[in-house]
């Protein structure tokens, strides 16, 4: 690493760009999640492992991903209660998660478009929790005793 936040201004560049297609391609795997193999939890898991790479370049102070770092946990709870919220929608259809909006035609995404938006929602909750799993990891390592860092290191030696 060149400085003490980030890594070398090639990653950083090479970031810049891959984490734009990285949280298009999550996007796109939990939009068409009901016509392909993915869905809300695989996009999630896609974006975080964006934001992750992102952290690991920039550093966790600055860059893209220290954005998403002070707003995980609120994106992780408003992940749940829209989620929450469109399967209770479903009960002005019938039931629990029940379809309720019109569908259009087949193979399309809008073909089911609520499970489009439980999968955005899902994308959401996902992505932001285990983004936050990931910076708690990352802040507890951060916050590690350094007395017991340096007798490891001498042990080590």
């Amino acid at each position: 690493m060149s400085d003490s936040q980030g890594m070398s201004i090639v990653v950083r560049v090479v970031t810049r760009w891959l984490l734009g297609l990285i949280l298009i391609f999550g996007l796109a795997v939990a939009l068409y999640g009901h016509l392909t193999p993915g869905g809300g939890f695989a996009g999630g898991t896609i974006v975080a492992c964006g934001f992750v790479l992102a952290i690991l370049a920039f550093g966790g102070s600055r860059g893209p991903g220290a954005f998403f770092t002070r707003w995980a946990s609120a994106l992780d709870a408003i992940g749940a209660l829209a989620f929450l919220a469109l399967a209770i929608l479903g009960f002005t259809a019938g039931a629990f998660l029940q379809q309720w909006a019109a569908r259009g035609d087949a193979f399309t995404l809008g073909s089911a478009p609520s499970i489009v938006l439980l999968n955005l929602a899902i994308l959401l909750k996902v992505g932001a929790g285990l983004f936050a799993g990931f910076s708690a990891i990352a802040l507890f390592e951060q916050t590690a005793d350094p007395d017991t860092a340096d007798s490891e290191k001498g042990a080590d030696a």
